[in-house]
C-alpha cells in the first residue's frame, strides 16, 4: 500500500481524487449541450479548455505519480478501449485525455490499490498525425503536423489557395466532426489573426470555392468574374470584363438568373444604370449578364446562346 502521491501530467493533464471513499464519476455522464449552431459564418478558435479527444489507434501513457510500477504505454483499440494492470478493460475512446486521468485515479482508489493517487496521461502519439487540406488550394494532400500549427501554416504548406478560392474555410475536427467550424479568411492585415485558428492531428481543412458571375455579349472581354466581393454588382462586373463596345445596345442588356422556380431573365437598364437614375443591381453566384450588340439580326435569346458559346477569358476579382 502507497501512501499519498504527488502528481506528473504530461501535457498539462491533471486528476487528482480528495477522499479515497469519493464516488466513482460516471464515465459517460452526459455534457452541456453544444450552444446552437449559426447559420452565419464565425470565427472561432479553441481555448485551453477544449481538449483533443482521444480515439482508436492513439498511444497514451499511464502513469501513477510515486509510483514507478504503474508507468504503461498502451495503444487504443479500435473499439476504443485499453487494457491496463488492476482495471482490465477501460473505454477511453472520444473522451478527453483529463477525463480518462480522473476516471481512473478514482477508479484505482476505490478498488483498494492506491490511497490518493494522481494519475497522468498523456497522448504520446496520434493515430492520425496529419491534416488533410482539400478544396481551393494549389497542392491538395495530408501535411504532416509537428508541434502546435494554425489554419495559415497548414494553408502555406498546400501553397496557398487558388485564384478560384472563396473567403471560407471548414475547419473539420477529428474528434468533433458533426461540428466543423466555418472561418472567414481576410487578407486584411488588421483582422486576418481572429481567422488564424488552431488544428489539430486529424483534422480536415476545406477551403470552398467562389461564386462565378459571367458577362458575356458585346463587352471587351467576356470573361467568369469570381465573387470573392459579395457585394458585386453588375456595373462593377461589367468593369471587370473592361467595359462594353461602342455598338453595345445598353437597353437591351437582361440578366439570366437560377431561381428554384427556374431559370428567369431581367432585363438591364444599363443606361440609366449609369447615368445614375436607377440603383446599380447586386449580383449573385452563377449570375449571366448578358450585353447584346444594336446590330444583331437575330433575336436576342440566339445572340444570348452565341455569346455563351465564345467566352474564352476568365478575370479573377479580388481584394486590393
Amino acid at each position: 500500500m502507497y501512501t499519498r502521491f504527488g502528481i506528473v501530467v504530461a501535457i498539462a493533464i491533471t486528476a487528482y481524487v480528495t477522499t479515497a471513499s469519493a464516488q466513482t464519476v460516471p464515465f459517460d455522464a452526459p455534457r452541456p449541450a453544444s450552444p446552437p449552431v449559426s447559420t452565419q459564418p464565425t470565427l472561432l478558435t479553441r481555448t485551453s479548455q477544449q481538449e483533443l479527444r482521444i480515439g482508436a489507434g492513439d498511444l497514451l501513457q499511464v502513469t501513477v505519480f510515486g509510483a514507478p510500477d504503474y508507468n504503461y504505454e498502451v495503444r487504443v483499440s479500435d473499439d476504443g478501449n485499453i487494457n491496463l494492470p488492476f482495471l482490465g478493460r477501460v473505454l477511453v475512446a472520444e473522451k478527453t485525455p483529463r477525463d480518462v486521468a480522473k476516471y481512473l485515479g478514482v477508479q484505482l482508489s476505490q478498488r483498494g490499490y492506491f490511497n490518493n493517487p494522481e494519475v497522468g496521461l498523456f497522448v504520446k502519439e496520434y493515430a492520425a498525425q496529419g491534416v488533410t487540406v482539400l478544396g481551393e488550394v494549389q497542392k491538395p494532400g495530408v501535411y504532416p503536423l509537428l508541434g502546435a500549427r494554425t489554419l495559415f501554416d497548414m494553408l502555406s504548406a498546400a501553397q496557398g489557395t487558388t485564384q478560384t478560392a472563396g473567403d471560407k474555410v471548414s475547419v473539420i475536427h477529428r474528434d468533433q466532426p458533426q461540428h466543423p467550424e466555418t472561418v472567414k479568411l481576410t487578407y486584411d492585415g488588421e483582422y486576418s489573426p481572429q481567422g488564424n485558428v488552431r488544428v489539430f492531428p486529424g483534422d480536415t481543412i476545406v477551403v470552398q470555392k467562389a461564386g462565378m458571375v459571367y458577362v458575356v455579349g458585346d463587352v471587351q472581354k467576356p470573361s467568369g468574374i469570381v465573387m470573392v466581393n459579395p457585394h458585386l454588382t453588375v456595373l462593377k462586373a461589367i468593369a471587370l470584363a473592361q467595359g462594353t463596345n461602342p455598338n453595345a445596345s445598353l437597353d437591351k442588356a437582361r440578366l439570366v438568373r437560377k431561381t428554384s422556380d427556374g431559370q428567369v431573365e431581367i432585363p438591364l437598364h444599363l443606361k440609366q444604370m449609369l447615368a445614375a437614375k436607377i440603383p446599380d443591381m447586386r449580383v449573385e453566384p452563377e449570375d449571366v449578364i448578358f450585353v447584346p450588340n444594336s446590330a444583331l439580326k437575330t433575336g436576342v435569346k440566339r445572340g444570348m446562346e452565341a455569346a455563351l458559346a465564345t467566352v474564352t477569358g476568365v478575370v479573377i476579382y479580388r481584394r486590393p
